[in-house]
């Protein structure tokens, strides 16, 4: 057998293989009474930021839609742009815990926990913009498929209707999700917790307790879940792709939409991933779980993906340029040289150009820098979002259809509210349940400190750690029958 290769420099540990697991307990518990001082100033503008959304929605309710800037042509715009924007902030879940667990990238451990309560805070947020869209906010439940007392079922040519399904469906699946791979850590919690939270958990866990056959039942359920959530989580993206590609509009019948859509929902989840890191990491001192190379994996995976939606964006500007939409074609020229083309040219550099950023060394080492890319970046994915509604609201094939709008103070109240109630969702999960499972940061120490490689080509290709001693490195002594 060949002698074992020295580690270079760069080739360093995902997470400390020698950490105990008490001290792993102990920290994660710790995290739910004990945040540091940032928690409260980061829940103070979440609640203040809903409490203005709460004040512009009662007076978009009592006076109607006017205040909200809306007319004949522009009916959706800022509402839809962001209903968009957030149901493409809820693949970050899909991809990190789904497909990540499936091909045994065991680096997600620490982290998808987060981004699966990223998932569903996401989806909770995006239904309220239909929801308001309507107007008449008490009908909301007319857009559920149900027999009323008058024989009529919803108009499931509506748009309206194949978000509701997207919704619930995606919404219920993602929960599900969750919870289940909460459940042994909802057990860790039980033993320790005292009071409510013991009461809480003790009805959770539902009577966990470790042995082989619930371990064995866990595994398949899960599993099975990841498998049936990838698939879904393409579908609903795929649907809200399709409210505006079936709309015979111009800038909007392109048969890219799909794949353009769920690009560009991966790419505003990993980039939400990366700012929820951050936060959390400095939040909860949860530097021993969330290390650097982890973030530096999930940060070249935020470059991928941006390439690839930026290679979409592209085929999607090339097929209108050389097609014969002569409607489509004026969309997008307006786009790059009328009234939104300062929206346009930011939109192209944060989303295009601004992750080869994320190519440097430096920058992804460096937290602050990386925190204000990440925001960045969501920032142009909005954009992005806003981009693909208002120029063709604006530009439409009937002339009195042409106008120019801009948001109101109540769009963009009801808006800036949306990030606070996600806000106030995320943090009072992450108080009251564990935002890094236990269970598989544990297995992830286990198995780290048992392996024993042979070449530094196959450590790299598993996510090993670098060894302590010459003596880690040697193979371990063949043994035959016998003593």
């Amino acid at each position: 057998m060949p002698e074992p290769k020295r580690l270079t420099p760069k080739q360093v540990k995902d997470i400390d293989e020698n950490i105990a697991w008490a001290k792993i307990n102990a920290d994660v518990l710790r995290s739910m009474e004990n945040p540091r001082k940032g928690y409260g100033v980061a829940m103070f503008i979440s609640v203040a930021l809903f409490s203005v959304m709460i004040y512009a929605e009662i007076f978009q309710y009592m006076f109607g839609m006017g205040p909200a800037a809306l007319n004949t042509s522009h009916m959706w715009d800022l509402y839809i742009s962001t209903f968009v924007f957030w149901i493409g902030m809820s693949h970050s879940g899909t991809l990190l815990s789904a497909i990540l667990h499936i091909i045994h990238a065991d680096w997600r451990k620490p982290i998808y926990r987060f981004a699966e309560a990223m998932t569903t805070f996401s989806l909770l947020t995006a239904g309220i913009f239909p929801v308001i869209h309507l107007g008449r906010v008490w009908n909301f439940y007319w857009v559920l498929p149900y027999v009323s007392d008058r024989g009529l079922w919803p108009n499931f040519r509506s748009p309206l209707i194949w978000d509701a399904f997207a919704i619930s469906t995606y919404l219920t699946s993602s929960i599900l999700f969750l919870y289940i791979g909460m459940i042994p850590d909802l057990a860790i919690c039980r033993d320790a917790a005292k009071g409510w939270r013991k009461r809480l958990y003790t009805w959770l866990s539902l009577g966990w307790r470790g042995d082989d056959a619930q371990w064995r039942s866990f595994r398949i359920t899960y599993l099975i879940i990841a498998c049936f959530l990838i698939p879904l989580a393409v579908s609903v993206h795929s649907i809200v792709s399709m409210d505006f590609a079936m709309a015979i509009m111009p800038g909007w019948h392109v048969t890219t939409f799909p794949p353009y859509f769920v690009a560009g929902a991966l790419f505003s989840g990993c980039a939400g991933i990366i700012t929820l890191f951050i936060l959390l990491r400095y939040f909860f001192a949860f530097e021993h779980f969330m290390t650097m190379p982890i973030l530096d994996k999930v940060c070249r995976l935020t470059f991928v993906i941006a390439m690839v939606w930026t290679y979409l964006n592209l085929i999607e500007f090339a097929s209108v340029w050389y097609g014969h939409d002569i409607p489509s074609k004026e969309v997008l020229i307006a786009k790059a040289t009328g009234p939104y083309s300062p929206l346009f040219w930011t939109m192209m550099f944060l989303g295009s150009v601004l992750p080869f950023s994320l190519l440097s060394g430096w920058v992804r080492r460096n937290m602050y820098v990386l925190f204000f890319i990440s925001v960045l970046l969501n920032v142009g994915m909005w954009v992005e979002r806003w981009m693909i509604v208002a120029p063709t609201l604006s530009l439409g094939y009937h002339p009195q259809a042409f106008n120019i709008m801009w948001p109101s103070w109540v769009e963009w109240a009801i808006v800036g509210g949306s990030f606070g109630w996600f806000g106030i969702l995320f943090l009072v999960f992450v108080k009251v349940f564990p935002s890094v499972s236990m269970y598989e940061v544990k297995e992830m120490v286990y198995h780290r400190k048992r392996t024993i490689y042979v070449h530094d080509d196959e450590m790299m290709e598993l996510h090993s750690g670098v060894p302590d001693s010459e003596e880690s490195l040697r193979p371990a002594p063949q043994t035959t029958g016998g003593s």
